[in-house]
């Protein structure tokens, strides 16, 4: 089988980091497979070249010209099926498979999120056989139908590589300036995006309500781009600047994660969901909250706890008592670790897309 992953972001995402995944797992089971993104982005730099092959595409044209210089690459490589995930790469793939009398296209709709296709969107599933596929069974449930859609939906879960984590030596506190207090210091971290900057500030006040008798408490807010100074000012008005530290993403992320005692995700998509599964595979309880992508994967009670959103000192009640229970908190980790061992290894995840594929690239199905 031949197919193409399109990333037309230059950013290294959640989404870039299930595609280069997938990409290299079929790969190593013989698929002929292309990674087309930005060329000089953060997502190239990320890509595994010996494993796959990655093809420049400029990111900053108008999508007619996206889809022709797509359309070269299809039918030099005789794709039989592309990979996209937003309705703009939905429409260049879709018009590019036209143009060039091949490929089906296959849509990734990330975890959490409900599947919306905009006007041209729904114009590009008359272009080209497409399909949907979903991270979850509750996802593909939600989905409105797509019309002319002639693949049927299918279940991706994302997973990652457990073994990975064995070898990942936790970050310094000390490196963080987290270091402090009379006590072992403690951290909590907290992965967020822009969508969830609200939610962020629920954090900082739950952290403010934890600090006279949690001394030893100190709070990561690891989110994506330029760190909020609204939520800098925030930590300030409350008076706990010096317990939190904001930390940008960077090549490093898992020793952070393999530093904290807990882990709160607020963010959402395939970024919330690998920031979850990393936080488990870590062997590190999961806090998250009703609404967000973190009960998908979190057993409450079990992994972690699933919080009702927005009731601070509700919250903190449950984050003293983890806290205050060191054996509770490695049961929830080691919960975790098995689950993840279990349910959302990436053998998993690329035998079922390596099945979604196999079935959108039959084109008696067309």
């Amino acid at each position: 089988m031949r197919i193409l992953f399109y990333l037309s972001a230059p950013a290294w995402t959640g989404s870039a980091r299930a595609s280069a995944a997938l990409a290299r797992g079929l790969s190593e089971r013989g698929h002929a497979v292309t990674v087309a993104c930005p060329p000089d982005s953060p997502v190239e730099q990320r890509l595994e070249f010996g494993a796959y092959e990655v093809l420049g595409l400029e990111p900053n044209v108008p999508w007619p010209v996206a889809a022709r210089r797509l359309r070269r690459g299809l039918q030099e490589r005789f794709i039989q099926v592309v990979c996209v995930h937003t309705d703009r790469e939905q429409v260049v793939a879709a018009s590019a498979a036209r143009l060039a009398e091949r490929a089906a296209v296959l849509r990734r709709v990330p975890p959490g999120e409900t599947l919306t296709p905009g006007p041209r969107a729904r114009v590009a599933l008359r272009m080209a056989t497409t399909g949907f596929v979903f991270s979850a069974e509750e996802d593909a449930q939600r989905a409105p139908p797509a019309p002319h859609s002639r693949l049927a939906p299918a279940i991706v879960p994302l997973g990652v590589r457990p073994h990975v984590y064995e070898t990942v030596r936790p970050a310094s506190p000390a490196s963080l300036g987290l270091a402090g207090g009379a006590g072992p210091t403690r951290v909590l971290l907290c992965r967020y995006d822009a969508a969830s900057r609200a939610r962020a500030g629920n954090v900082l006040r739950v952290v403010a309500l934890l600090a006279p008798r949690h001394p030893e408490l100190r709070l990561v807010m690891l989110g994506s781009g330029p760190v909020d100074d609204n939520l800098r000012m925030h930590a300030a008005a409350l008076r706990i600047s010096r317990a939190v530290r904001f930390v940008d993403e960077h090549d490093d992320d898992l020793s952070l994660l393999a530093l904290a005692d807990l882990g709160w995700v607020l963010a959402g998509g395939d970024d919330g969901a690998f920031a979850v599964l990393d936080l488990l595979a870590s062997r590190v309880p999961v806090i998250a909250e009703r609404g967000t992508v973190g009960p998908l994967y979190v057993p409450d009670g079990i992994a972690g706890i699933v919080l009702p959103a927005g009731d601070a000192h509700d919250a903190a009640a449950a984050v003293a008592r983890l806290l205050a229970h060191e054996e509770q908190r490695a049961a929830m980790g080691g919960a975790g670790r098995v689950r993840v061992a279990r349910d959302y290894t990436e053998s998993l995840m690329v035998d079922a897309f390596e099945r979604a594929a196999i079935a959108a690239s039959d084109r008696s199905q067309w």
